[in-house]
């Protein structure tokens, strides 16, 4: 077979459509691996995100009597976030029993999907029938109308001695 320029112009032509067929199928699937990864690192983000929302969301109040502080951290009910809502508040503390410190918050908290109260030394919980909020120093079970609130997670052991007018703020 004997090669003529226009045999050798169309292997020319055939190699240089299959270099830039190559050339544009390297580069799209260079351009998908990367979109891929950007929607792993999209999905990740996201994650993140969730993640320091949720630690972002926990509500924490902080209680302060005669120059302690005790930190309580409320629970997703209605009755907690209601508590929540209503600080900073500047109140009277109360004993009562031989366990616990109460105050009366301004409004009525609103006890729709507030888990019930099985109180222990760090419990805050509410006693609906007489609108009052209850911080545990020693353990005292359940009772009808005590919700939960939430519990405390530093400054328990100050409870005992609180006194007074207390202030109580949002962390």
């Amino acid at each position: 077979m004997e090669i003529t320029p226009e045999h050798n112009d169309s292997t020319k032509r055939m190699l240089i459509c299959l270099g830039v067929f190559l050339l544009v199928f390297l580069a799209i699937g260079c351009a998908e691996q990367n979109n891929m990864e950007q929607g792993n690192i999209s999905v990740r983000s996201e994650q993140d995100e969730i993640i320091h929302e949720e630690e972002e969301t926990k509500m924490q109040i902080s209680v302060q009597s005669n120059g302690k502080t005790t930190i309580f951290e409320l629970n997703d009910g209605k009755a907690a976030k209601d508590l929540y809502e209503q600080l900073p508040l500047t109140i009277d503390v109360e004993d009562f029993s031989n366990n616990e410190k109460i105050f009366y918050p301004p409004k009525k908290l609103d006890t729709t999907n507030t888990p019930m109260a099985n109180a222990k030394a760090g419990t805050l919980a509410y006693y609906a029938p007489w609108g009052d909020v209850v911080m545990f120093y020693a353990s005292f079970g359940s009772a009808g109308g005590l919700y939960e609130l939430g519990n405390v997670v530093s400054g328990g052991e100050h409870i005992k001695n609180m006194s007074g007018t207390i202030l109580i703020e949002k962390v």
